[in-house]
């Protein structure tokens, strides 16, 4: 099932939520940004994801014109299925500089050549029919190389793995509207995968600069309105990661 983030009939932010079934693995959302017959793919995840969601897509475009695939970090949830993406469409594949040389380990040998654009650790604009889809930094948020996507033009920000909620499935489609409902599904995740507090107070100097109507995870429900800023203040205070870790942790079993 997809859901229309945005749709002004020329420009369209589609959010696919239920194509990871059961508990065996992670749920995760996969993002198509069509803009005047032109698409990005972002975070398309794994092998279990690949057949749903093109058909998904097929209901908006021609898939096999897609123009980007973009993987905000390595992670398989991210971007295992790069090698079906590849073989079945012309599209090219946007990754960190950093993965650059790691992404062909999920493809065949070769199919990535002349196929790859990576972004500079400082961002950049990525051409997209109208637009220009903006790359942010999001380093060691949590991978080391790592890149949020703001679209101008929905005032959407494709955050990855920033304020990621494991919530119910069935809370999935419901946009998050104040953060004390979705506090006991972040805590413990972003306590645990963001780096330190200081790079998430980096982060929320940078994203404070944007005009955001939404602000749709990786994993979870889209935060909207006031949950937005309450997000933004709530993580800009957060301990985690190595502000955590002591001597304790490092010690032989």
């Amino acid at each position: 099932m997809s859901i229309e983030l945005y749709n002004d009939g020329q420009h369209k932010c589609v959010i696919f939520r239920d194509l990871v079934r059961g508990s065996e693995a992670v749920q995760a959302n996969q993002i198509l940004v069509y803009d005047n017959n032109h698409a990005a793919l972002l975070d398309p995840g794994g092998e279990m994801t690949y057949s749903g969601l093109f058909m998904g897509m097929s209901k908006y475009m021609n898939v096999k014109k897609l123009d980007y695939v973009v993987a905000s970090h390595q992670d398989p949830d991210i971007v295992a299925s790069l090698n079906r993406w590849m073989v079945g469409t012309n599209c090219k594949v946007v990754v960190p500089e950093l993965w650059e040389r790691f992404i062909p380990h999920f493809t065949r040998p070769g199919i990535t050549h002349q196929r790859t654009i990576g972004i500079p650790d400082e961002g950049m604009h990525l051409d997209l029919g109208s637009i220009k889809l903006m790359a942010l930094p999001a380093h060691f948020l949590h991978a080391e190389g790592n890149f949020q996507f703001y679209d101008p033009k929905s005032k959407i920000l494709f955050s990855g793995d920033m304020g990621a909620n494991l919530c119910p499935a069935k809370d999935l489609d419901k946009p998050i509207e104040n953060l004390v409902e979705i506090i006991p599904y972040i805590e413990g995740f972003h306590r645990r995968y963001m780096n330190s507090n200081k790079v998430c107070r980096f982060w929320v100097n940078m994203i404070r600069q944007l005009d955001l109507e939404i602000i749709a995870p990786q994993h979870g429900r889209a935060y909207t309105g006031k949950a937005i800023h309450q997000f933004l203040d709530w993580i800009e205070q957060l301990e985690c990661g190595m502000d955590l870790f002591t001597q304790s942790n490092y010690r032989l079993p």
